[in-house]
């Protein structure tokens, strides 16, 4: 991996040396990409992947993902259309959100997507009205300890919950053919996947009962990366996760919406150091990209690293965005060697959630991407 990845700074670096795009930027690494695709599912017994599009939507990096013949799993009609775009078959899209809008539902079923999470009567009723006959899925509440950014509270219902729905959404005409869970983005407690499997193998059998046969278990995303500390590597969980699908859910189909696992290592901000400050005892580094243009995760806990081009003294810093609003403070005690203003500032791992989530608050732009 650490020689993957000084490869990776090489192409980063000569990157920028050969172009004269002012920062801040994103970068994706076309190598990167390619490793994660071809790793991620492999270890997985009758698995397919379905690339989770909110993890990073940009177009030339979905027109990459998409040369592998994977999936992919949407939420909008926004991201549909890009896959519209790019002509990705219609059977080979999800859609994993629990509630969905009228005008996604609408245009999902006419372009004939036919995969739909569920987690709640109305929503089977709603899926009943607008698409009728198609294979729905509900999703399951399982614990998210260990998790970075859990997702445990929006979404989902307890096992015998699940059974009704299933079983309300036969009534209403639509094919119940499996349950989904997520353990939480960046995870690194393999046993919530241990947890959660054996919670759905109880909804299966339950559901059997009832005449309902699951034939797919999507079990989302939630693969960790490298931020500032080691994670479960991808064969490590997958080889965990597959012992214990062949023993609940043997000859099933199994559905994984892999996102921050696929793009977030391939990506490397570029940004540009605008100021210095102390304030009382504190050192403060000011940059122009912030939380609000592209690093909104930091508020919830993810802690990128940074690179900067000097040979100063070790200080203590604070890093903060270029808005005027007092929210916009990235990260606080990084240790960097002191930096010129004006120079670079590269912030690693950048490549998942950091666009996608990225406004135009206060009038600062939302970064270019570009695929190298």
């Amino acid at each position: 991996m650490k020689e993957f990845r000084t490869q990776m700074m090489d192409r980063v670096l000569n990157w920028i040396a050969s172009h004269d795009d002012a920062p801040p930027y994103l970068l994706i690494d076309r190598e990167v990409l390619k490793e994660k695709v071809n790793l991620i599912g492999k270890g997985i017994t009758n698995s397919k992947v379905f690339y989770a599009v909110k993890a990073n939507p940009d177009i030339e990096v979905l027109r990459f993902i998409n040369e592998f013949n994977i999936g992919f799993e949407i939420a909008s009609e926004g991201e549909l259309t890009i896959l519209q775009e790019l002509k990705v078959a219609p059977d080979r899209i999800i859609t994993s959100n629990p509630i969905k809008t009228f005008k996604f539902l609408k245009a999902a079923v006419q372009y004939g997507v036919d995969y739909y999470a569920f987690d709640s009567f109305a929503e089977v009723e709603k899926l009943a009205k607008y698409a009728p006959g198609k294979k729905v899925y509900v999703r399951l509440t399982v614990p998210n300890e260990g998790s970075e950014w859990p997702l445990s509270k929006k979404f989902g219902v307890e096992m015998e919950e699940a059974v009704q729905l299933l079983i309300y959404a036969q009534k209403k005409g639509l094919e119940p053919v499996g349950i989904t869970f997520h353990v939480g983005s960046q995870c690194s407690n393999i046993y919530n996947w241990h947890t959660a499997i054996d919670k759905a193998r109880q909804v299966k059998e339950l559901a059997q009962k009832e005449g309902i046969e699951i034939k797919m278990l999507n079990i989302g995303g939630g693969y960790p990366i490298e931020y500032l500390k080691k994670v479960p590597t991808i064969e490590t969980i997958e080889s965990k996760i597959d012992s214990l699908l062949q023993k609940s859910f043997p000859e099933t189909e199994i559905f994984i919406e892999p996102g921050r696992a696929v793009v977030g290592d391939a990506g490397v901000f570029v940004s540009k150091i605008i100021g210095k400050a102390q304030r009382g005892d504190e050192n403060w580094l000011y940059i122009d990209v912030g939380v609000f243009n592209g690093l909104m995760e930091s508020i919830g806990g993810i802690k990128y690293q940074y690179i900067v081009g000097s040979r100063g003294d070790e200080k203590e810093w604070t890093i903060a965005g270029p808005s005027c609003d007092s929210f916009d403070v990235i990260d606080k005690g990084v240790l960097l060697p002191e930096p010129d203003v004006g120079s670079l500032i590269l912030i690693l791992s950048a490549g998942a959630y950091t666009i996608s989530y990225a406004s135009e608050f206060n009038g600062f732009s939302i970064p270019k991407t570009f695929l190298i």
